[in-house]
């Protein structure tokens, strides 16, 4: 028991690391050059997918649908400007940390508030399954192994992330800066190679799908077809949107000033991203790629073993076709940035939690930070949340594209609303010019902001709905009522204990205390337990013992009339061998027969080292204390008996020791 003892505390720490002590949280604050790769690393990685999704869709309708692909990109990407704006004001008007939540919370009220907060958790956990598929389908394009066993691959991404962020923001933020700057720069450099090649130095360049013919999956689209094919490319195209939340729900994590910290950080992701989006749809157009949702149809001349890269796979082969190494970098930074997107979420997740666990919404465990000081709980149950829809979906990314940002779009559009109520509370009582005019302009923003977000939510939900948005929308639906009752469980303890904290201020001390030591043998535990229950001074004091054996039993009292022992035995008689019943009806009894009277039942336990010994050791105590502590005016004591054994565990870490003791009622 001892060596697995040690060598789970010897895991713990190669996993975790050592712990941090609770003055030293202010260490584990971040930068704004670090901050950028941890909190952009989701809006930076959607650049990898969400142009693919735009192309994907309109393949339906054929080539020549593409050509609304570059306006598309362009409505998203103002989108996106109205949103970065728009979440500008609410990091300087909230820089607590409860970005969305608290923003709503506190101007349209607790139910609004929680349906936010159902939103963005459900579409936190959604963003590590997307961002994790996606990375096994880019590393399959070159790895066909990956391909094959992708969600197994994604599993073990997302433990690997998990296990990271448990060792606190700032190491993870440090190891992912490298990454994330690498495919920035790999983007960038990308981009710039191939316009310069097509625009500068004339070089026609042609991905290996330009050569295919596409037609439109369902013949010729027209009218309100058409019209429905384009909301449904912008509403999946919308998916580069994610993220720009994550840094208004993570301010806490910004070195200070925190909220001027927070909002350049969020200026320049939304810079970046646009660039790189807008970019990659360029360039796509300019190199001729085509994207098919079911290649081996759609694309006639393509061979029969055609295997669809994805589109920055597709681009980096065009624009390095004569420098193979630029082709597996590309490949790799982005396979590597889909990978660490999830960190956006591991960041935003467990924060919002603690907020929650705070608010008495979901289970306090999700409020307390672990050994690294990171909100080891929330990790872990964001983790377990993003495995299930990676196997429920089998990691395939078009499956689950239609269940996300559907409830980011929720938070933002009950987001801004909440700010423009806001700004108008606030304009009520503002007095001086500089400062009104700056909260007028502030709630136009935010007006605008919520004008455009709540048009893109309609599109999304009606564009994706049957497709699979409708799972999502259940599963808010599901945790809003969960974390309803919660806080119904949370508040009547509260009114139950205020109510019987009232009525027990007129109530004296017990009038007598009846001790019960219970008994299996005449052995040092069991002179023990008497002794610590005579130190206790009770009115009464008496031993008790169920006959389940005549034999032994007539030995028992036979040894306690030979010892010296004054304290008296009542022999229980159970006729069906039962223990916990006649000691739980014989305590009934005596709490009955004086109401004022307390019952303290003390138990003799071994303390063992080893967990087979606890195998061996009778568990009568464990069912009678879980019987007892519903019984009014019965205290139940454990009297622990320490076996050599037990010895063993001294020299574990203190946080380690109680839970490997094992102990078990004599018997």
């Amino acid at each position: 028991m001892a060596l697995v003892s040690k060598l789970s505390t010897v895991a713990r720490r190669l996993v975790l690391g050592r712990p941090f002590r609770s003055d030293k949280l202010s260490h584990t604050l971040l930068p704004k050059r670090i901050a950028l790769p941890v909190f952009a690393s989701d809006a930076l990685s959607s650049v990898a997918y969400a142009p693919e999704e735009i192309f994907l869709v309109l393949s339906v309708a054929g080539l020549a649908s593409y050509s609304m692909a570059p306006w598309i990109g362009l409505v998203i990407a103002g989108v996106m400007l109205i949103v970065i704006a728009s979440y500008r004001q609410n990091v300087h008007a909230y820089p607590s940390g409860g970005g969305d939540y608290e923003v709503v919370t506190t101007n349209l009220g607790p139910t609004a508030g929680l349906t936010v907060a159902s939103a963005l958790m459900v579409d936190y956990v959604l963003t590590v399954a997307v961002s994790m598929s996606s990375a096994m389908t880019n590393i399959g394009s070159a790895v066909p192994f990956v391909e094959h066993h992708k969600v197994w691959f994604a599993m073990f991404a997302i433990i690997v992330l998990a296990s990271l962020n448990l060792r606190g923001i700032r190491e993870s933020g440090t190891a992912f800066a490298i990454p994330t700057y690498a495919f920035m720069i790999g983007m960038y450099a990308m981009l710039a190679w191939g316009f310069f090649q097509i625009y500068v130095l004339g070089t026609p360049l042609r991905a290996e799908s330009a050569d295919f013919e596409m037609h439109a999956e369902h013949g010729e689209v027209l009218g309100f077809a058409m019209v429905f094919l384009v909301a449904r490319a912008f509403s999946s195209g919308s998916a580069a949107l994610t993220g720009v939340e994550a840094i208004s729900n993570g301010v806490p994590a910004f070195r200070k000033p925190k909220s001027r910290n927070a909002a350049t950080t969020l200026l320049m992701l939304g810079l970046i991203a646009i660039s790189l989006f807008m970019g990659i749809i360029m360039l796509a157009r300019a190199t001729g790629v085509q994207i098919a949702e079911r290649p081996l149809e759609q694309l006639v001349g393509a061979p029969a073993d055609y295997h669809q890269k994805t589109l920055v796979a597709q681009l980096a082969d065009a624009v390095f076709h004569d420098f193979p190494v630029g082709l597996y970098l590309i490949a790799g930074v982005t396979a590597l940035i889909l990978v660490l997107a999830a960190n956006t979420a591991f960041n935003g997740f467990p924060v919002l939690g603690s907020i929650l666990a705070q608010d008495r919404y979901l289970p306090r465990q999700l409020h307390t930070r672990g050994d690294r000081l990171a909100f080891s709980n929330g990790i872990l149950f964001l983790a377990f949340g993003a495995v299930a829809f990676v196997v429920a979906f089998q990691a395939q990314v078009t499956s689950l594209i239609q269940l996300y940002i559907v409830g980011v779009f929720v938070s933002f559009t009950l987001s801004q609303i909440g700010m423009v109520r806001h700004w108008t509370r606030l304009l009520r009582t503002e007095t001086e010019p500089n400062a009104r005019s700056a909260m007028k302009r502030s709630r136009v923003i935010n007006t605008i902001g919520f004008l455009c977000t709540g048009t893109v939510l309609i599109i999304v939900v009606i564009t994706k709905f049957v497709a699979g948005a409708w799972i999502a929308i259940l599963a808010m639906g599901g945790l809003f009522v969960i974390m309803k009752m919660i806080h119904s469980h949370y508040a009547a303890v509260s009114r139950e204990l205020a109510l019987r904290a009232a009525e027990t201020q007129d109530i004296v001390l017990p009038s007598r205390n009846h001790a019960v030591v219970l008994v299996s043998n005449v052995h040092l535990p069991t002179l023990r337990a008497l002794a610590y229950a005579r130190a206790t001074r009770p009115d009464v004091l008496e031993a008790i013992t169920v006959s389940v054996d005549d034999a032994e039993t007539r030995e028992l009292v036979h040894k306690w009339e030979d010892s010296d022992i004054s304290v008296p035995l009542k022999v229980i008689a159970s006729p069906y061998r039962e223990i916990t019943r006649p000691v739980l009806e014989y305590v009934k009894r005596v709490s009955k027969d004086s109401p004022r009277t307390v019952v303290t039942v003390f138990i003799p336990e071994y303390v063992v080292g080893h967990w087979w010994e606890q195998v061996l050791h009778n568990q009568s105590a464990l069912r009678l204390k879980g019987r007892l502590l519903f019984e009014p005016n019965v205290m139940v004591t454990s009297v622990p008996w320490q076996l050599s054994s037990s010895e063993r565990l001294k020299n574990l870490e203190p946080q380690s020791a109680p839970g490997d003791a094992r102990k078990g009622f004599l018997g």
